[in-house]
């Protein structure tokens, strides 16, 4: 007997009775079911239940909206589906169809269809699985090709041959990879060599829909899985492939670097251990992306990357474009993390200056708490000694962060004076002394020449006031 969620129970009811007082068949399907019997089904985080009736979807959709007393329906007639809103969930119902493809063309043709025609149609076997709600045969499953033992296995498989499933629409083979992170399940070997021969296809794929399903992939509990999948079937090079450069090692007078793709995915994974940020994960996939052309062997000293930070950051504005992601204050912020990834590890001298400290807090502003984040997930060694060195040398920074700030508080800094105060002070007009000024006190705060408070700003002003009085009359 199923044990469906008390809160669901009575709503799949009432969608059931409904379907049947209009002769219609209706199921649940797709992810609720597939959670369900992996046990990670969690009432209070659904937001979404996805329903086939073999009939009209909109038509039942229309009913129950009316019986649960809810005007938030929308229809999507050229699609032949309905959405009704009720309570804090998003009800999906559509009508059982068939589709057929174009060699060349991913847009299908669609016929109406019996519940397996439906589910012919899904990506996997995991989501091919349903339940049906109507009274005399509430709660049975339909499982048509074994996604309960597939589930019971952790083996990711299509339904019918992967090649075809594929063709139909290639960003299947993203969701494929998608689900094998997050469930961590093995992709079935005659499935995982249809991906790799069919990655090609994923060109016709919009880079909106590649990159859902790639953030799904970043965001999931160890992402390298998918990466690393991503990777071996050449899912990763049709759209990523700066990050298919980092694969390799050179060796060189019998000293040789660090692989930088795996090195990327065990930062990556360090940094999915302590937060969901899904802007500090991108931060930590793309804060070594420029190792390649960077890339130097200096005789005495070994293999150099000079500049990748920097130009790592030059490089990040031209990716998230390319992929889709935001062109806004997310970019500015992993743009910044991989310009600065480098800062914190130059100041673990036991005799750190305040200056330097005050600079790298400068620079980072709010963010520098997940610039040391980033930091210590970089410390991928295989040492022990060195692990634990580079911690305790992190550990010393981060008190003197914490000690330069409270004293300073230099997070978020603006000049104490302004430049209407200077120009009146200079009796000058707007122009480039105004911001030599500006610069030339901010140094003095930075420098910790003068206090970072008003008073000291305005004397210090007046101090060198005459400089650029003379400077001016010139």
């Amino acid at each position: 007997m199923l044990e469906i969620p008390k809160q669901h129970q009575e709503l799949f009811k009432t969608i059931g009775e409904i379907a049947e007082s209009i002769n219609q068949n209706v199921y649940v399907v797709g992810g609720y079911v597939r959670d369900y019997y992996l046990n990670r089904l969690n009432p209070d985080e659904i937001t979404d239940i996805d329903f086939v009736t073999v009939g009209s979807g909109i038509e039942l959709a229309q009913k129950i909206s009316k019986k649960l007393n809810t005007s938030k329906l929308t229809v999507f007639k050229k699609f032949g589906t309905a959405q009704v809103k009720y309570k804090n969930l998003d009800l999906e119902f559509v009508g059982a169809r068939k589709e057929s493809y174009r060699r060349d063309s991913r847009k299908p043709i669609v016929e109406d269809g019996t519940l397996e025609d439906d589910q012919l149609r899904r990506d996997l076997t995991i989501n091919a699985l349903s339940w049906s709600l109507n009274p005399d045969q509430f709660g049975v499953l339909h499982d048509p090709f074994n996604g309960i033992q597939d589930l019971k296995g952790n083996l990711i498989r299509t339904p019918i041959d992967p090649e075809k499933t594929f063709d139909d629409d290639p960003l299947r083979m993203m969701r494929a990879v998608r689900f094998a992170t997050q469930l961590n399940f093995k992709i079935e070997p005659k499935t995982f060599n249809a991906i790799k021969k069919m990655a090609h296809r994923l060109s016709i794929i919009s880079k909106e829909r590649i990159l859902d399903e790639l953030n799904k992939i970043v965001l999931s509990p160890k992402p390298s899985i998918g990466f690393a999948i991503l990777l071996k079937t050449g899912l990763l090079k049709q759209f990523f492939p700066e990050m298919v450069n980092l694969i390799g090692v050179d060796e060189k007078n019998g000293m040789r670097h660090k692989d930088n793709f795996w090195h990327t995915l065990e930062v990556l994974d360090n940094t999915a251990k302590v937060s969901d940020d899904l802007w500090l994960r991108w931060a930590a996939i793309l804060h070594d992306i420029a190792k390649p052309p960077t890339k130097k062997f200096v005789r005495g000293i070994g293999w150099t990357f000079h500049g990748h930070d920097a130009l790592g950051a030059k490089w990040v504005p031209r990716i998230f474009k390319r992929l889709g992601l935001p062109l806004d204050d997310r970019m500015k912020y992993v743009q910044k993390l991989v310009r600065l990834h480098l800062r914190p590890i130059a100041l673990v001298s036991d005799e750190v200056s305040d200056s330097a400290v005050r600079r790298l807090i400068f620079e980072a502003g709010d963010d520098i708490d997940d610039l040391m984040t980033l930091c210590r997930a970089d410390i991928t060694s295989k040492n022990e000694w060195r692990r634990k060195k580079y911690r305790n040398n992190f550990d010393k920074v981060e008190k003197k962060i914490v000690e330069v700030e409270e004293k300073d508080r230099m997070r978020n800094w603006k000049n104490p004076i302004s430049g209407d105060e200077i120009m009146r002070e200079l009796e000058v007009s707007p122009g480039p002394v105004v911001g030599k000024v500006k610069d030339r006190i901010k140094e003095a705060i930075l420098d910790g020449e003068i206090p970072n408070e008003y008073d000291a700003a305005y004397q210090y002003l007046q101090d060198i006031k005459e400089e650029y009085l003379n400077s001016e009359n010139r």
